[in-house]
């Protein structure tokens, strides 16, 4: 049971990203290339930031090892490619989607130099390497991209039409299967008790307020960067805490996309009141 949710995991992720790309052009692809100042604040402070901060929280409180090991997971597991579609609307055009794309580029090697840190942080031994990663973001990420840019390109109304589609089904099917998976391992994750939970439900918060800050002055793009901060890609995480973790870690990747979720809930709401006051000031 567990074997066939994680495959349709996989397939809702691929099919989503598929569907980004049935909605997407190349100038959105391009718009951080063509503003090397923000592109620079954007990684810092989703691979340098995060990582750092939460590490910190990490090793100050009192946790198991397997909780610890998995938030040192989320943490270098940047490059969301899961953001709400809707969030485009928020910053400028394209910053969103060239967000995505550049920063699951800079993963391949990102998160292996981290994945060597991690290992003599937590003392346990990484085989995750470049090539690894390269992998399974070409086969996952921009294959199925790449393929719904070029059918956007050569028929954009039905693109358009079968991007908002699919992402809706996807992202129901992909919802369904992770609290499926979540509630057949529930009893593990009470196990390792309400302190551990609540780290995790921190480090999304420690996440989205770094996002925040270093956003920049446009509203909208503070909060893009700062949902893409506090998501995770979900195909890295799930490679990188096969390597040096075991099943426990795992669902703790998963119950910190519940955390994340009901931790941005409240803030895209705030943003929505406040939104207006901002662009004004």
């Amino acid at each position: 049971m567990v074997e066939i949710l994680l495959l349709i995991i996989k397939v809702a992720v691929t099919a989503l990203i598929f569907g980004v790309g049935l909605g997407s052009t190349a100038s959105d692809l391009t718009y951080l290339w063509r503003r090397p100042g923000q592109l620079v604040r954007s990684l810092l402070a989703m691979y340098v930031a995060v990582p750092l901060a939460v590490s910190l929280l990490a090793k100050a409180l009192a946790l198991p090892a397997s909780v610890r090991l998995a938030i040192f997971v989320l943490a270098i597991s940047a490059g969301a490619p899961l953001l709400p579609r809707k969030l485009s609307n928020l910053g400028r055009e394209g910053y969103v989607f060239s967000l995505v794309v550049t920063s699951s580029l800079v993963a391949v090697v990102a998160v292996p130099a981290w994945m060597e840190l991690l290992g003599s942080l937590v003392g346990r031994e990484s085989s995750l390497d470049s090539r690894t990663v390269a992998g399974l973001i070409a086969k996952a990420f921009l294959a199925p991209l790449v393929l719904g840019m070029v059918l956007h390109a050569l028929a954009p109304k039905l693109a358009t039409k079968l991007s908002d589609w699919l992402l809706g089904v996807s992202g129901v099917v992909l919802a369904v299967a992770a609290l499926t998976l979540l509630v057949l391992g529930s009893r593990k994750l009470l196990a390792v008790g309400w302190v551990a939970l609540l780290a995790l439900a921190g480090t999304a918060v420690v996440a989205l307020a770094i996002g925040h800050l270093m956003g920049g002055p446009d509203p909208g793009d503070r909060k893009a960067l700062a949902i893409s901060c506090v998501s995770r890609h979900v195909g890295i995480a799930m490679l990188a805490a096969s390597t040096v973790g075991g099943a426990e870690t795992t669902e703790l990747v998963l119950a910190y996309l519940v955390a994340a979720a009901i931790v941005t809930a409240p803030y895209l709401k705030w943003g929505q009141r406040g939104g207006g006051g901002a662009k004004a000031a």
